[in-house]
């Protein structure tokens, strides 16, 4: 991508003195992160005008600057437009058509990160793989994704997040997928999206954007993806019977970790997985089923799966010599929440659930976290201690094993008296409810 390519796959004025053929190397909207020849979009956040930071970013050898106005004492190629959001999008149409590596879409309402993570270990094992950093998954953080792979790529793996109908398709016409993997249609931004209907439909709009013989990779023990019908290759992945790609022989190691064994078409791949929880079986079977398509060995898929790192505070288990920890505390909604307790009931020692509200659930959150709090209690938990308003439906819902406090303050200052040596302790809420911060004081305690 060059200067004046840029200007032109956007219908933007070049201003200033610029040499057109001057390349450009990543996209940055952070002028603190700008390194020579980078393009510095000049974004409008809720806080911050990235218009401000303009003069910052060519001091840092910016080779160009795409805005929607010129501010005073800035000089420098600049690309002016009407909208900046639109002009990346129009500019990353464009350079998608000059990368010629395979590019994995991962979209889904659960396990997006987890499963970018273990399909980029998997691919990683024989390609060189470029994949999303953080959670750099919406209109933003995919055209700084794909600014991002270089001529050592061989591979590319993209998570693709949305809350609202219409992103997807957005987000699809720049990632343009070569192969897509769909988690789990799921109780997520219903907000927005106002049922699971709803949801499947906001997803799939990447499917109207891939070529007629893309393989499209789905949870086919997912209610909605194992009926889902589309005009792509589907290879369906599971525990269930009818899936292509199964996982058999789960077993839980002294570790926390996990075993099991890959059945596909008559081959049967025995993996470890370096992490807990009856999700990463899933990832583990989405990494796989990208490497399978792509060619991968037997072994290659093992190794890759063995290779994978747990990231952030997804599921992360620790052994505090007092208690064993399960910090889940980046985010939530029910699928999540439902699966994180099933496998807390893996794990030896009273079980403890510390759950928080779950965020942007629609008319219908109260009735779901009250349901959360019943599921708990089928399940056995010993304690269901519950923090934020809607959470008071969870405690209620959990009956005698339920109770409810005012704020993490509150929970935090009671944790001594109510958690006992050996217990398993599971802390889960929407990141926005800083429950890391029960994680934290959880791991004090002795």
């Amino acid at each position: 991508m060059t200067i004046g390519r840029a200007a032109a796959a956007c219908g933007g004025k070049l201003l200033q003195t610029a040499e057109p053929e001057t390349a450009l190397s990543r996209l940055v909207i952070d002028s603190r992160q700008v390194r020579p020849g980078d393009l510095f979009a000049a974004y409008e956040g809720e806080r911050v005008d990235g218009h401000d930071y303009m003069a910052a970013a060519f001091q840092k050898g910016a080779a160009c600057c795409l805005a929607r106005r010129l501010p005073e004492n800035v000089a420098g190629p600049v690309i002016l437009v009407d909208d900046v959001q639109e002009a990346l999008e129009a500019i990353f149409r464009d350079y998608r058509r000059s990368i010629r590596i395979p590019v994995l879409g991962i979209t889904g309402s659960v396990g997006k990160t987890s499963a970018k993570e273990m399909c980029a270990a998997v691919l990683g094992s024989r390609f060189s793989v470029l994949k999303t950093e953080g959670n750099l998954n919406n209109q933003l953080g995919v055209p700084m994704t794909l600014s991002r792979i270089g001529p050592e790529h061989q591979a590319a793996v993209v998570e693709m997040g949305i809350s609202g109908f219409g992103e997807m398709s957005r987000l699809a016409q720049m990632a343009k997928p070569d192969l897509a993997l769909f988690t789990v249609i799921g109780h997520a931004h219903l907000e927005f999206l106002h049922d699971l209907l709803g949801v499947l439909k906001a997803k799939t709009e990447m499917l109207d954007h891939m070529a007629p013989d893309a393989p499209v990779l789905v949870n086919g023990d997912d209610a909605l993806l194992k009926e889902l019908r589309c005009r792509q290759r589907l290879l369906r992945f599971g525990l269930g019977p009818d899936c292509e790609l199964r996982a058999e022989n789960i077993r839980v190691t002294p570790h926390w970790e996990t075993d099991c064994e890959l059945v596909w078409e008559g081959r049967r791949i025995p993996i470890h997985i370096p992490a807990f929880g009856r999700h990463m079986v899933y990832a583990a079977l989405g990494g796989a089923a990208a490497g399978l398509v792509l060619g991968l060995t037997d072994e290659e898929i093992a190794r890759g799966v063995a290779a994978y790192e747990t990231v952030g505070r997804r599921g992360l288990v620790t052994d505090t010599g007092f208690l064993t920890l399960v910090d889940d505390s980046y985010n939530a909604n029910p699928d999540s929440m439902a699966s994180s307790l099933a496998s807390l009931t893996d794990l030896p020692g009273r079980k403890v659930c510390i759950l928080g509200d779950m965020l942007e659930m629609g008319p219908e959150a109260g009735q779901m976290h009250y349901d959360l709090g019943r599921r708990a209690a089928a399940l056995g938990m010993d304690l269901v201690l519950c923090c934020g308003e809607l959470s008071r439906e969870t405690a209620r819902g959990a009956g005698a094993a339920g109770r409810h406090f005012e704020s993490r303050e509150e929970l935090t200052a009671a944790l001594p008296g109510l958690i006992r040596a050996g217990d398993a302790v599971l802390v889960k809420a929407s990141r926005g409810m800083r429950f890391e911060e029960i994680a934290e004081a959880l791991k004090l305690l002795k």
